[in-house]
C-alpha cells in the first residue's frame, strides 16, 4: 500500500486527484450502519404510525439522493455516474435497532465508497428526523464500509462484527 497521501501535492497543498488516465472499471461499494431506537419508537415505526409517515421509505429516498450528491458535499470527491443505488433496512427488534445497508454500483475511474457511506448516514439521519417527535435520544451507531471491489485497489471485505452483522 502506498503511504503517500493522494490529496496532497509535494508541497503539502490540497489537490484533487487526477483520475483522467485511470481505466474505467466496474465498481461496487457497500456500507452498513445502524440506528438504535426505544421499543416504543420501533413499534410505531413498524406500524407506520409515526407522525411524519413511512420512515423507512423516506429514509431510502434520502439515502439514494445523498449518494447522488456526495461530490457536492465532500471536498475533493469526484462525481460519479452511478448506475445503481439501493438501501435495505433490517429491523432488529431484540436489539432495538434498524440496520441500514447500502449498495452502490458504477463504471468509473474511482471508487464509490464515499457514496455508500453517505447513503447510510443520510438514511440514518432521516430516520432520526422522522422519529424525533416521539424520541430525542436516538443513537446513530457505527457506520462502516463492508465491501468494495473494482479498480487498482482490488477487493476489500470488512471482518464480520457481531454487533453489526
Amino acid at each position: 500500500m502506498d503511504d503517500k497521501f493522494s490529496h496532497l501535492t509535494e508541497e503539502g497543498e490540497l489537490t484533487m486527484v487526477d483520475v483522467g488516465t485511470k481505466e474505467q472499471t466496474q465498481r461496487l461499494a457497500m456500507a452498513r450502519g445502524e440506528v438504535v431506537l426505544s421499543a416504543k419508537t420501533l413499534d410505531l415505526l413498524m406500524a407506520k404510525a409515526l407522525p411524519k409517515g413511512d420512515v423507512l421509505a423516506t429514509a431510502k429516498i434520502a439515502g439514494i439522493m445523498a449518494a447522488k450528491k456526495t461530490a457536492e458535499l465532500i471536498p475533493l470527491c469526484h462525481g460519479l455516474n452511478l448506475s445503481y443505488v439501493d438501501l435495505r433496512f433490517a429491523v432488529d427488534v431484540q436489539r432495538q435497532r434498524i440496520v441500514i445497508d447500502s449498495e452502490i454500483r458504477c463504471t468509473d475511474r474511482t471508487g464509490a465508497e464515499m457514496e455508500a457511506l453517505m447513503a447510510v448516514q443520510m438514511a440514518a439521519m432521516t430516520i432520526y428526523d422522522m422519529c424525533k417527535a416521539v424520541q430525542k435520544d436516538i443513537v446513530i451507531g457505527p457506520c462502516r464500509l463492508i465491501h468494495k471491489s473494482g479498480g487498482r485497489g482490488g477487493t476489500y471485505d470488512a471482518m464480520p462484527d457481531e454487533d453489526t452483522e
